[in-house]
């Protein structure tokens, strides 16, 4: 993929964070918001299907209160969040309109993502949205949300929405450059990276940076933001929301930001959105299991498996861990908790003694699994 195939992308989500359209006071830009809807409408015009996913609704509620520093209260957080949210529409909604768009409110929460039903129902409603010409402006639910708001961040939101939307590029518009070999910060001399096309561990680990003090996330959300887009087939530019038709110039082909490259074969549908989701139960396997997983793409059976960790339902998206506990795959189990810890380290021929019925062959087949 080169930069001048972005030309090509006709559904793109674009996300912001706080920096990017408020003042450090907490109060919008209004500037920098008129600048970032005026682009994303003239795109509109153009007749791409653009989706805004914002952040800002804390920092809002902080500036309409009053509040100096964003507090460490969660229940104050989302009390800021309830107020904030509210307001931040309202702006959009009024820039957009101004530009002859109409925009459309959507609050999620990660729980949405990971029940597949709800998880097609979003899907739907985006190409709904698209269809209707209408721009969704996307938010965490944060009134609610307590995992999100507690640990979550829009970085990864965007890129479960690019996903779900089945965009052609996910664009994160934050107050830097795009990737550095080191942190700028504390390395006057780090070299901006222009194009990535596999995130090593050295990237990982020189991208611990937490952001400004109304964010809640840094370089290190950005990267797993990459790891949920590019296996999808995505690709994902970090560039700065301070730069002039920053939008427009990217998706001319111009060489700004860091471009990280999917590769070349897209996962079907089914499975990237199994790669895309955080199971909150799990099951252990064995070393061999877990080589037969990683290294012969087999399926998972109950021979394997070492322990069955949470309570769960059959169908449920449950992550698949390694002897040490480190997470291999995850796949859709065909048994429910209760009877994967009747069967786990039994062959599949002794299910029907034990369960009844020997409904599967596999605690998770293949084609409902994603090596990680």
């Amino acid at each position: 993929m080169e930069r001048s195939d972005l030309k090509n992308c006709r559904r793109v989500v674009v996300k912001v964070g706080t920096s990017s359209i408020t003042h450090k006071n907490g109060k919008f830009d209004i500037q920098k918001m008129d600048r970032l809807c005026r682009e994303l409408a003239d795109l509109h015009n153009r007749g791409l299907d653009v989706i805004l996913v914002s952040s800002g609704a804390v920092a809002a509620g902080m500036g309409r209160l009053g509040f100096t520093e964003k507090p460490t209260s969660l229940p104050v957080k989302q009390a800021l969040a309830a107020v904030g949210q509210g307001l931040l529409m309202q702006m959009y909604e009024k820039i957009f309109s101004e530009y002859g768009c109409t925009a459309a409110q959507v609050l999620l929460t990660r729980v949405g993502f990971n029940d597949r039903s709800r998880y097609l129902n979003l899907c739907n409603t985006m190409h709904a949205l698209a269809e209707l010409g209408v721009i969704p402006v996307i938010n965490e639910n944060d009134t609610i949300a307590v995992d999100e708001l507690k640990f979550g961040d829009n970085d990864t939101l965007s890129a479960l929405v690019a996903c779900a939307a089945s965009a052609d590029l996910l664009i994160i518009l934050s107050d830097i450059d795009g990737l550095y070999d080191a942190d700028p910060r504390t390395h006057p001399d780090a070299k901006l990276l222009h194009e990535v096309s596999a995130v090593s561990q050295n990237i990982r680990d020189n991208s611990s940076t937490k952001g400004s003090s109304l964010s809640s996330g840094g370089m290190y959300t950005k990267i797993t933001a990459a790891d949920v887009v590019l296996p999808a087939g995505i690709p994902l530019v970090i560039a700065s929301g301070a730069e002039k038709d920053v939008l427009h110039r990217l998706l001319d082909g111009e060489r700004l930001g860091t471009l990280f490259l999917p590769p070349v074969e897209r996962r079907h549908a089914r499975k990237q959105w199994i790669a895309a989701n955080r199971p909150f139960e799990s099951v252990t396997v064995d070393s061999g299991a877990a080589a037969a997983l990683v290294e012969r793409g087999g399926s998972l059976l109950a021979k394997g498996i070492t322990a069955v960790n949470g309570d769960f339902e059959a169908g449920r998206l449950v992550a698949v861990l390694d002897p040490e506990g480190r997470e291999i795959a995850r796949g859709l189990t065909n048994y429910d908790s209760r009877d994967l810890r009747k069967i786990m380290g039994r062959r599949s021929d002794e299910f029907e003694s034990i369960l009844g019925a020997r409904d599967f062959d596999e605690a998770i087949h293949r084609d409902n699994l994603t090596v990680l």
